[in-house]
């Protein structure tokens, strides 16, 4: 009987027992919800890739907006706008 107490106490008052197996199902709820973030966001990179492998419209829109690429019949202007000395 005191050898079953001790067991028991052992269980769930060691840093082992209870209180450890508690705090690892936490951990792995919380790795559980960051992998499901980390796999959607993997999806839609793989997306994007496979985008950009097979069409060269999403490579040129993303060369004009990440690079500022500007084709070779297109006329860039640049609009600076006016500094006020007067304040």
């Amino acid at each position: 009987m005191i050898a079953g107490l001790g067991l028991q106490a052992e269980l769930w008052f060691s840093d082992d027992g209870y209180r450890k197996t508690s705090k690892l199902r936490v951990a792995v709820a919380d790795q559980s919800a960051l992998n499901g973030s980390l796999r959607q966001r993997n999806g839609a990179l793989d997306a994007e890739v496979i985008n950009l492998k097979q069409g060269m419209g999403a490579a040129e829109e993303r060369a004009r907006t990440d690079l500022g690429m500007i084709g070779k019949s297109e006329t860039f202007y640049q609009v600076v706008p006016v500094a006020n000395s007067a304040e």
